[in-house]
């Protein structure tokens, strides 16, 4: 790790299961037992397979962790490294973020996932990828006809309109649970106050900081670290087709996890699987949408990528070298959902008023941060909100019913 990278802050202490009433606690000791017999009941595994699930999910309360074996995956010798200073410690004593990262990737050495035979790379989490899928296809016909409808309007105006931006913005910040109802809000010319309105649940709203900075860009080059598959994911290539199509980015880079994780988290394999899933229906709109992801993938407008750091337990200020020159070669890197978040601000306890800024000091581009709350780990909230906040909705942190879009610049 290179110092410099650390943010500028004194780190406060990591969240760990052994919280007593915390969602960390709850996470561990019952969310992930629970996801673990999921697996089981959702594939075909051998009963070996399933009984050393079963192990897993019963020892995650009170247990200790277990080793993870030489299962020949790319990245063995880097949890080698990660474990050591674990070793002969309780799942709920370590930190949390290490806990759930090394929880998913022992499900995938106890079903094979990268050893040669008979299992070898399947996604114990298919299932749920597939039915979200297929269960938001409405939802996706809806905003693939918006997108049409605003890239043609953009066309006819010669620049892009920055109030479908900013609505494909907050639609990427919502994901799974966008309100259908604010498409009333996108019909007219006061769309941009109609949607601020509704959109009450906003705890920090940089949007139109981020939209200024989009109209002014003119081409370059968009950077999106990737969280879920399923609807999200679509909200995302919706937004990456909109700054395709209206000129206003050359080249849009999706970072993706290089094998299952966190149930949900896209991979390469997703992104296809959604393009082949869409390509497969009769609505025209859907159509023309898969029409323009396979062309930009194909002319390399749009680059889906993977890196293991990705799929690691640490923070993002340890990102390698590497990947750092690469996100330094972006006009601005969006950076989706809870768990990136988590890493962004390494799951430690900063006091929620905390510049965010002065925390992600190590970044190497401008950065937008779009978050569903759903872990007990944020900065740069306005106390008097939170306050407020607080009073009507006392699992505001946690529920996934509040967001922010966070802009550092």
């Amino acid at each position: 790790m290179v110092n410099s990278q650390i943010p500028k802050l004194p780190l406060p202490p990591a969240l760990v299961g052994s919280e007593v009433g915390s969602f960390t606690e709850y996470t561990v000791t019952q969310r992930m037992p629970a996801i673990a017999r999921r697996v089981i009941a959702e594939n075909k595994f051998p009963s070996q397979v399933n009984q050393s699930l079963e192990r897993l999910a019963a020892e995650l309360p009170t247990g200790y962790l277990q080793p993870l074996l030489n299962d020949r995956g790319v990245d063995f010798s880097a949890w080698d490294k990660y474990l050591e200073p674990y070793k002969n410690q309780r799942w709920i004593d370590v930190p949390w973020f290490f806990a759930e990262t090394y929880f998913y990737r022992l499900i995938l050495e106890i079903t094979d996932y990268f050893r040669p035979g008979e299992l070898p790379g399947i996604d114990p989490f298919e299932l749920q990828k597939s039915q979200g899928l297929e269960a938001a296809i409405d939802s996706i016909i809806s905003l693939c006809i918006q997108v049409d409808k605003w890239l043609d309007e953009s066309k006819r105006a010669g620049k892009p309109n920055q109030a479908s931006v900013i609505a494909l913005l907050y639609f990427a910040l919502w994901g799974n649970r966008v309100d259908l109802s604010l498409w009333s809000a996108f019909e007219d010319d006061r769309s941009q106050f109609d949607i601020h309105s509704q959109l009450t649940h906003i705890l920090v709203d940089d949007v139109f900081l981020v939209s200024d900075l989009l109209s002014k860009l003119q081409g370059g080059r968009i950077d999106f670290i990737i969280d879920n598959a399923g609807f999200e994911l679509i909200s995302d290539l919706c937004l990456v087709d909109f700054l395709l199509g209206s000129g206003i980015a050359n080249q849009v880079y999706l970072h993706l996890k290089p094998h299952p994780t966190f149930v949900s988290d896209a991979m390469i394999k997703d992104v296809h699987y959604t393009a082949d899933f869409l390509a497969g229906g009769s609505h025209p709109q859907v159509k023309s949408f898969t029409q323009r992801l396979q062309a930009n993938l194909t002319s390399g407008r749009l680059v889906l990528t993977e890196d293991f750091f990705w799929t690691s337990p640490l923070p993002f200020w340890e990102i390698p070298p590497s990947l750092k020159g690469e996100l330094a070669e972006s006009n601005l890197i969006v950076v989706k959902g809870d768990a990136n978040y988590r890493r962004l601000l390494g799951d430690r306890h900063w006091d929620i008023t905390t510049n965010i800024a002065d925390i992600v000091s190590y970044l190497p581009a401008p950065m937008v941060a779009l978050r569903t709350l759903k872990s007990e780990v944020a900065a740069g909230l306005k106390l008097s909100v939170v306050e407020e906040v607080a009073k009507s909705d006392a699992s505001w942190l946690t529920n996934g019913q509040w967001g922010v879009i966070q802009f550092v610049a």
